[in-house]
């Protein structure tokens, strides 16, 4: 390896590795965000964070890697440029596309590192992520009592503190009604102060009440008395109550149920959810096509059939009978057809009447069954089978309609793989030819420009998604029309950066300017 090599090397590494850090952690915090309603006042331990910026923030490197590589290579070729080192470079005869070379080589590697990350990692850390953030959302917010007011957190328990004496676990004034026996506010406990702690590594709460009184109201049983309400009163110098505190905390839900989603899936897994979605509609559209035997007593409409369906059927119908021919037994010592059996003479059959001598008079009848005027119970019970019939066509299209929309988010999510992976070559196709136009180095005029571009990445993502699912565009331009607006824009400026035009020098519109007026004026 040459010595400029690895000069540009070591210009791009410290601000590749900086940049992707400081671009995680942004969108790290920005996503967090979203949740953060969910996150505080839940009384989380330390392992609980950890596991949810740690899933995370692997979840963030499809998005973060692109605009890193975009930014550093702005900064590398922009700095090399503002200290005239490629103009030195080109001196030497090497030329730009040469000294890309590198830089290309790593982000080549970036690029099958982006893709095993968003292939392998990704579904992983989503499912472990938001299967924790779905568990924490369950779980009820911390034990916090503010003076004055009823606390209801505990199950079947309402506690009230007039002053809680700050840094310690002492109060003063409580009240709490016990609910725990269903019957209504019927078993009350008053105390002047006391004191509370959890035991038994936070499970459960113990309250020690001092100087006061329990209230409860009960049904006498007492033989000879009648049915009537008591009330019992105890007095106590200290009492001791114990509440157990298992639903303060995190309860793990089955990661089964969230892996449908498509942001847990990979590839392979992608396409095994297209097959089955695009079998599940198949067959709706197959019942749609054959039920019209049934829903249509008299009419038979004739319901074209489509080259999907009959391809589905034909594959299905062979599959059924390589089946069936599996589940044969074996044929030996049958015969292979049916015994003769010994025919009844004719003359021992009643006579048949033709259908030449039976035909008027089945005319006859049908004319009179057709000329009769509907009764309401038949026009009734007509009304009603084309009610079901609409309703049961209706639910078939949204069956078959809600497949294919999921078909389309699992194809979306399989092309965004490999979209978001190759993205990095189209930032580094931008970053390197730019930087050596503008040639500034630093974190002003980079950052700048890397916002821009990357604004524009993400509003063509979502933009092309949208269409997608709206079925007003095709999945191939939908989720990878992103990237071939950035690889245009970047081979221009490759073309630019080659010819040393200064797109960014007021000077190069000035004279651009001119020509425009002296070819105006000479046309005119």
């Amino acid at each position: 390896m040459k010595r400029i090599d690895k000069l540009i090397l070591q210009s791009f590494f410290g601000p590749f590795f900086l940049t992707f850090l400081v671009v995680t952690f942004i969108f790290l915090m920005i996503h967090l965000l979203k949740y953060f309603k969910d996150l505080i006042g839940k009384d989380l331990g330390w392992d609980v964070w950890a596991q949810l910026l740690g899933y995370f923030s692997v979840f963030m490197i499809p998005t973060a890697m692109p605009l890193a590589v975009l930014l550093a290579t702005l900064m590398t070729f922009g700095n090399l440029g503002e200290h005239f080192e490629l103009t030195a470079i080109k001196s030497l005869g090497i030329s730009l596309v040469r000294s890309m070379i590198p830089i290309l080589a790593v982000v080549v590697c970036l690029t099958l590192a982006a893709f095993a990350v968003n292939n392998f990692l990704v579904p992983k850390a989503a499912l472990e992520a938001y299967s924790l953030l779905w568990d924490v959302r369950q779980k009820k917010p911390a034990l916090d009592m503010a003076d004055g007011a009823f606390y209801n957190g505990l199950p079947d328990v309402s506690i009230k503190i007039e002053h809680k004496i700050q840094g310690t676990n002492r109060f003063k004034g409580i009240i709490i009604y016990d609910h725990r026996a269903k019957f209504g506010n019927k078993d009350v406990t008053i105390a002047d102060s006391g004191r509370m702690y959890t035991i038994l590594n936070n499970s459960y709460l113990k309250m020690e009440l001092f100087n006061g009184s329990n209230y409860q109201e009960g049904t006498s049983n007492e033989i000879g008395r009648s049915s009537s309400e008591t009330i019992q009163k105890t007095r106590f110098d200290k009492s001791e109550i114990v509440f157990d505190l298992s639903s303060f905390s995190i309860k793990r839900t089955d990661k089964k149920f969230f892996q449908s989603n498509r942001i847990m899936r990979n590839m392979s897994e992608l396409n095994l959810d297209m097959d089955s979605t695009r079998t599940y509609a198949n067959l709706e559209k197959l019942n749609a096509f054959y039920s019209h035997k049934t829903f249509f007593s008299y009419f038979k409409p004739a319901i074209p059939e489509t080259k999907e369906v009959l391809a589905y059927k034909a594959e299905r119908d062979s599959l059924q009978a390589r089946k069936n021919k599996q589940m044969l037994l074996p044929t030996d010592g049958i015969p292979s057809s049916p015994p003769e059996t010994s025919a009844q003479p004719s003359a021992l059959l009643p006579e048949t009447p033709t259908v030449a001598a039976i035909l008027p008079e089945w005319k006859k009848k049908a004319d009179s069954i057709f000329q009769t005027p509907y009764t309401e119970a038949e026009v009734s019970r007509a009304l009603g089978n084309a009610r079901m019939i609409k309703s049961q066509l209706l639910n078939n299209n949204s069956s078959i309609k809600n497949f294919q929309n999921e078909y389309i988010v699992y194809d979306i999510q399989w092309h965004r793989i490999l979209s978001n992976s190759l993205a990095c070559l189209c930032m580094f196709l931008i970053g390197a030819p730019l930087g050596a136009i503008i040639r500034k180095g630093g974190l002003g005029a980079p950052v700048l420009i890397s916002i821009l571009f990357f604004i524009i990445y993400y509003v063509l993502n979502i933009l092309g998604e949208k269409k997608v699912k709206d079925e007003d565009m095709g999945i191939f331009l939908g989720v990878w029309g992103s990237n071939i607006v950035l690889f245009l824009i970047g081979t221009l400026f490759l073309y630019q950066a080659k010819r040393d035009v200064k797109l960014f020098d007021r000077d190069f519109y000035a004279v651009m300017l001119d020509r425009v007026k002296n070819w105006m004026a000479r046309n005119g």
